[in-house]
């Protein structure tokens, strides 16, 4: 894994073996593929080591229990996290973010309390906080976005009252890319005595993150986006906030004592890890945190925001076609060809082997903002290259061809 001097482009596509020669991959903000060592990991894990946790006291299951604890500290070290404690492993950032509204929202919230969120959210990012305000009697307040797709601070900060309890934003946006200021947004949420929540999907594989350095509260991300295995994500929560949070799930490993009397959980993490956990996910994760570290989160984002520009200029030399979001989005490129369905884009660059997102990126109230049903999106990854922005461009203009 030799990271190249910054005068030539990174390029690991060697280390895919799921993309093959000619084959285009720009999709990774949806799901990014995966690097030999995470799958090595992951077959290890089932072929070699394979037991339960936190269960068995013979040798392989204590062994294996070990591992998936230290992969947790692994996370803590990677995110920056005060403690492993602090780590909780969930199936992705969804199920992250509804934990927290249905735990913490759920003993917290009442009738009279905001919650704020922003334009640009996910859906996993909106429906969660409005399922916990329809039971608390809570309301959402939604702040707006800047002319160039940001989310707003100042206005977010005159919208702010001490009634918001929580602040929740995409750290990074899924469709147009911007980058929020977490610290400052940080700081406008506990100047009234709020929490801030972050969605990280589209930051952890591409900026480096350090929670206690953000000053958030809470920050979710899923596995698979960090060229790790589906079916794993992680919450990160301060130490007093989980400790004080009821169950989400109940079930084996998250008690202290059951009696059909009554019962008593377990302290974070186990509180919040009901069931068998998936533990070979677990060890695919740390591989591919491994993986983005030996490269270096640094190297990576250059590289995605040097694709980004030559992306967007390309782009923008098409009659027609409307780039979003800001000049510096974070390895995301949005678009719309006008009088082309985004569909039909995606078809026919797939006829291409270009491999693109099209549809609302579940963010249907920000395609309303944006005047359109859907958009294009290419997105990047350490797998991709100049090369492929040729192979997008041609794709394009192949499309304006097909449909005059």
């Amino acid at each position: 894994m030799d990271v190249l001097s910054p005068t030539r482009p990174l390029d690991h596509v060697a280390d895919f073996p799921a993309i093959p020669n000619g084959w285009s991959y720009l999709d990774t903000a949806a799901t990014a593929q995966k690097p030999q060592p995470v799958i090595d990991a992951i077959a290890r894990g089932y072929s070699e080591t394979y037991a339960t946790v936190h269960r068995g006291v013979y040798q392989r299951s204590s062994e294996m229990t070990l591992a998936f604890e230290a992969a947790r500290r692994r996370v803590a070290r990677f995110i920056g996290a005060p403690s492993s404690d602090e780590v909780i492993f969930v199936r992705g950032a969804t199920e992250g973010i509804n934990l927290v509204a249905q735990s913490w929202g759920g003993a917290n919230l009442k009738p009279g309390d905001r919650i704020m969120l922003s334009m640009l959210e996910h859906h996993s990012n909106i429906v969660p906080w409005q399922l916990v305000a329809e039971r608390t009697g809570a309301a959402i307040d939604v702040a707006p976005l800047t002319e160039d797709g940001r989310i707003d601070l100042d206005a977010m900060a005159r919208m702010l009252t001490p009634q918001h309890k929580i602040v929740a934003l995409a750290h990074v946006s899924n469709v147009l890319g911007s980058v929020l200021d977490a610290k400052r947004a940080a700081k406008l949420a506990h100047g009234v005595g709020a929490l801030l929540l972050l969605d990280g999907c589209q930051a952890v594989p591409r900026l480096p993150v350090d929670v206690a350095d953000l000053d958030c509260d809470f920050y979710v991300f899923s596995g698979h986006k960090l060229y790790g295995p589906t079916g794993i994500g992680v919450l990160w929560g301060r130490t007093h906030l989980l400790g004080a949070m009821p169950p989400w799930q109940g079930g084996g490993a998250m008690i202290d004592r059951v009696s059909f009397e009554g019962t008593t959980y377990a302290p974070p993490p186990a509180r919040f890890e009901a069931g068998t956990p998936h533990v070979v996910g677990v060890l695919g994760l740390e591989a591919a945190i491994d993986y983005v570290e030996a490269i270096g989160l640094d190297a990576i984002s250059a590289h995605e925001n040097a694709l980004v520009r030559e992306a967007r200029d390309a782009l923008s030399s098409i009659n027609s076609l409307r780039v979003f979001g800001p000049d510096d989005s974070a390895g995301i490129v949005s678009f719309a060809l006008e009088g082309v369905h985004p569909h039909d884009i995606g078809t026919i660059l797939d006829e291409s082997r270009v491999a693109i997102r099209a549809g609302h990126h579940c963010a249907q109230p920000l395609m309303r903002h944006l005047g359109v049903d859907a958009t294009a999106r290419a997105s990047f990854g350490v797998y991709n290259g100049p090369r492929d922005i040729d192979a997008l461009v041609r794709g394009i203009e192949r499309v304006t061809r097909i449909f005059g």
